[in-house]
């Protein structure tokens, strides 16, 4: 049940949104373009990030880009 502790857990990495182009969901409430999220878990596909309501969501690796 890491999920439950994804707020206070630490950060990864963070990413930088690109673009909340989303073919199925709206994305444009929840992230901002080029804004940086912090990382809190991720998967093949996702990002699972604190986005902009403050709590962790999940998103498709696309919109972002890793920052070095």
């Amino acid at each position: 049940m890491r999920h439950l502790t994804w707020n206070n857990s630490e950060t990864l990495k963070k990413v930088k949104c690109i673009h909340t182009n989303a073919e199925k969901y709206i994305v444009n409430h929840a992230l901002t373009v080029g804004e940086i999220y912090d990382v809190k878990n991720e998967t093949e596909e996702f990002y699972f990030i604190v986005d902009n309501s403050g709590k962790v969501g999940g998103f498709y690796k696309d919109y972002f880009e890793d920052i070095q």
